[in-house]
């Protein structure tokens, strides 16, 4: 059935790290209808490999059943806009896929973006001390493109000579969409090294076109080995870049158009990485009473900090002026909202953690039992069971359950602000409990150890030019009263919320509303579609103040210790 056309609507896609999913809005930024479609995941060690065929499969199931859910027929989809995490993609010269796997699958042609491979690379890549690493916060993650794309071609030589295009994940679903394989300032500017602001003097946003890409370092390339990517303008990595939501080639091809169930020529906007579309998703969403009417419009966004809080945790503040923060990623040029400087923290294991802390004490089982029979999730279960501690034990707020456990969250390293993928978790205060309450203090003190880490990044921008002083939380872990509660009293900032429950969908659709013409550009799109809901405040108790930053002085002391004792052993075995 028909919406007519009052009632366009934009379309976003998101492919996560377990799922590909797909939501419907209307022109206020409601959500009509969303599904979701599993995506295979293959881990072995540090390799985390996917496949681009099967996740294409997944987008277009989720597509349909978003649009049956929604009853939206394929003519009322103005324009749709993918997110996806910051896989990296390889497809032959007929689009095919190139296996990145020891294995020689060649559906494995996705190292996924948590793969750990290339730590090697990275450490290597660093010691050039090239130019471009200070837009990277210093120097490269082992998560970003330029490391894995040398690991390959130092370990399969087969593939790298077969490879015609190597694509961050949310550009090839775009190029799948479209066959237009122009990339996205987003997934360059932010993985690849490349140089955005090379267009800054030339174009703004509303001069959208395709732009041939300038900002490709070809001394750095060379320098680390990879010369052969600059070949041909740089054909394999990407010849012409757009702002995201610039509309990429004739929209939809008949072909994807038919797998998807739309229209061809549906306009299709460049892509963005999941966590930037989430921050265009929940960006402009301030209630009127948190309104700073001191600042300008162009002020005020620049005192927020979006946290995408799923398996790992980005946090994105935005700047009009470029400002270097040593250990977090850019300053990237409109690598977000289009025209401002993104500086980009993150953790690389948030939800992942606290799955992990879960998963493997011994009360899980049990508990895991009883959240099934109460028909909550065991996150749930476990807020609930602190309650009741608290309550038993007489404490003077929940947060002091934790006096005696201390938790560096680290354990799949440390991305910001220590920039140390080698930096290990730590548990201080562990026993001979096995209990069920143990399993819940534990839990809170990851939580807090999360939120410490938070606090860190924050401190840290602040202390280099950033104006942070509301934050906005999104994802998964944003739907836990607990874990946003601590992250407020911890970090001493109102967290707003959105109205819509899946932000990152909303900040893809938002790159099809402008690919669509509805919108002249991202931010007014944003202004449009972001909405609030829940502002959840710091407690105005000071003794939860005090409890805090005692922990927070114990948190920053477990890194230094670890750093003493690393280099203890080092000197040990020389």
């Amino acid at each position: 059935m028909s919406r007519g056309s009052s009632s366009s609507v934009y379309l976003g896609v998101d492919v996560g790290t377990g799922s590909a999913r797909a939501g419907i809005f209307d022109q206020k930024g409601k959500l009509l209808g969303s599904a979701s479609s599993p995506i295979q995941i293959w881990k072995e060690k540090d390799c985390i490999e996917q496949s681009s065929t099967d996740i294409w499969h997944a987008v277009c199931a989720a597509v349909k059943s978003a649009c049956s859910l929604a009853t939206v027929a394929p003519e009322d989809v103005v324009g749709l806009g993918f997110a996806a995490t910051c896989s990296l993609v390889a497809v032959d010269a007929d689009g095919s896929p190139v296996s990145v796997s020891w294995s020689g699958d060649t559906r494995r042609n996705i190292i996924v973006w948590m793969d750990h491979r290339a730590v090697n690379q990275a450490e290597r890549i660093n010691a050039s001390n090239s130019p471009v690493l200070q837009y990277c916060g210093g120097g490269v993650s082992p998560e970003m493109q330029a490391p894995k794309l040398l690991w390959v071609k130092e370990n399969l030589q087969e593939s790298w000579s077969m490879v015609c295009r190597w694509m961050d994940l949310s550009d090839w679903l775009a190029y799948r969409a479209t066959g237009d394989d122009t990339r996205s300032l987003c997934t360059t500017v932010c993985k690849w090294t490349y140089l955005g602001h090379a267009h800054m003097e030339q174009w703004k946003e509303s001069d959208s076109r395709d732009m041939e890409a300038c900002g490709w370092d070809n001394v750095f390339w060379e320098e680390i080995g990879l010369g052969d990517l600059v070949e041909g303008n740089c054909a394999k990595i990407g010849r012409s870049v757009a702002f995201p939501g610039h509309p990429l080639g004739s929209g939809l091809t008949a072909t994807a158009a038919k797998e998807l169930g739309l229209l061809p020529g549906t306009p299709v906007g460049t892509p963005l990485i999941d966590a930037h579309a989430g921050g265009v998703g929940v960006m402009e969403s301030i209630p009127d009473q948190e309104l700073k009417v001191d600042l300008t419009d162009e002020e005020a966004i620049c005192h927020r900090m979006v946290l995408v809080c799923g398996t790992s945790t980005c946090h994105m503040a935005v700047s009009k002026n470029k400002l270097f923060v040593p250990g977090v990623w850019g300053p990237f040029w409109s690598a977000m909202v289009p025209e401002f400087w993104l500086t980009e923290g993150g953790q690389s294991a948030t939800g992942a953690l606290l799955d992990y802390i879960i998963e493997n004490h011994v009360a899980a089982p049990l508990l895991s039992n009883r959240a099934s029979s109460q028909s909550i999730s065991i996150y749930e279960l476990l807020n609930k069971m602190l309650l009741s501690i608290s309550d038993e034990q007489n404490s003077p707020f929940l947060s002091a359950l934790t006096q005696d456990i201390h938790v560096l969250p680290d354990f799949h390293g440390n991305r910001s602000p220590m920039a140390d993928p080698k930096s290990k978790g730590v548990i201080y205060g562990l026993t001979l409990d096995t209990s069920e309450k143990h399993l819940a203090l534990l839990y809170l003190a990851t939580i807090q150890g999360i939120a410490y880490g938070t606090r860190h990044i924050v401190e840290h921008c602040n202390a280099h030019g950033h104006k942070i002083d509301t934050l906005l939380a999104c994802g998964g872990l944003a739907k836990n009263s607990v874990y946003i509660q601590e992250h407020a009293d911890i970090i001493g900032c109102p967290i707003i919320l959105p109205r819509e429950n899946e932000p990152v969908l909303l900040g893809a659709a938002v790159l099809g509303a402008v690919a669509g013409k509805k919108f002249p550009g991202v931010r007014d799109a944003m202004k449009a579609l972001n909405a609030a809901g829940k502002v959840v405040n710091p407690s105005s108790d000071p003794r939860v103040k005090k409890y805090h930053d005692a922990k927070y002085q114990i948190f920053r002391s477990l890194y230094e210790q670890q750093l003493s004792h690393r280099s203890t052993m080092v000197q040990a075995l020389q």
